[in-house]
């Protein structure tokens, strides 16, 4: 086991011998590092947090603390973060805030410096979260999103897989699965350049591309689209994409209007 005469580990930490621990690492709770997982410098790992394998967490990141929640009354919450993460300088993750409960990362996923993941988030796999991003407590990331630098995600939000969500935007609304989100909670296109890349064919590309425009492509009732929507056939994705809408409580991003593209700098 490396780790280095600086960092300070207390007694209740467990560390796979494979690990690497660097200078000034703080280590403090029940803490479970697993194989091949390298801490660097001046992070700290505190509380009941679980990190698998092959993890590697930089500098200055701060993962397992409690949660920004008036209502935590020090009860014990968890991290349970999975293999393959990277966790760039000063990332924050908080563990969750009610008794029993966790907040998750799951695999492959990168989490660019300053990014934050708040109380009782669940991040999914191979995702990326950019530089400042925030999410608020509460917040469900499926598989395969890209969240650009400085979007700011509202509590309780679901981001539908493989979203995209642009630069400094920001959302209070489920974002729905496969499409591209704008300025507030507006989505404005389906993610073709993710989905191709993710090895989605030709025509359930071309499916979804149809299936947007009939949603969001203009003004009116989203209810009566859907329910139009679901009278033709479907493919398994365009359900997926519907089904997603259907399950929402905070309602759903809104489709682009008139001066959006102007006050957005299109």
């Amino acid at each position: 086991m490396a780790i280095h005469p600086t960092a300070i580990v207390g007694a209740e930490a467990e560390i796979d011998a494979s690990a690497e621990i660097g200078p000034y690492v703080v280590v403090n709770g029940r803490v479970r590092i697993g194989p091949r997982t390298r801490v660097e410098a001046h992070a700290t790992l505190i509380g009941w947090t679980e990190i698998g394998s092959d993890n590697v967490i930089h500098a200055g990141a701060v993962i397992g603390d409690e949660p920004q929640d008036l209502s935590y009354d020090g009860a014990e919450s968890y991290v349970r973060i999975g293999d393959r993460n990277v966790f760039r300088e000063h990332v924050q993750i908080h563990r969750g805030t009610k008794p029993g409960t966790a907040t998750e990362i799951g695999c492959d996923n990168m989490l660019m410096a300053n990014a934050h993941v708040g109380h009782n988030c669940r991040v999914g796999n191979r995702i990326i979260i950019a530089n400042g991003a925030a999410l608020g407590g509460y917040v469900d990331v499926e598989d395969q999103v890209f969240i650009s630098a400085n979007c700011v995600v509202h509590q309780f939000v679901r981001i539908g897989r493989l979203a995209l969500l642009r630069g400094l935007s920001r959302s209070s609304r489920d974002v729905p699965p496969f499409c591209i989100m704008d300025f507030t909670h507006t989505v404005r296109a389906i993610n073709v350049v993710g989905l191709r890349r993710a090895g989605f064919p030709a025509t359930e590309v071309r499916a979804l591309r149809t299936t947007f425009a009939k949603l969001f492509g203009q003004a009116g009732n989203l209810r009566l689209r859907l329910e139009e929507l679901e009278k033709q056939p479907m493919t398994d994705e365009v359900r997926y994409l519907v089904d997603f809408i259907r399950a929402s409580k905070r309602g759903v991003c809104r489709g682009m209007r008139r001066g959006d593209a102007a006050e957005i700098g299109d």
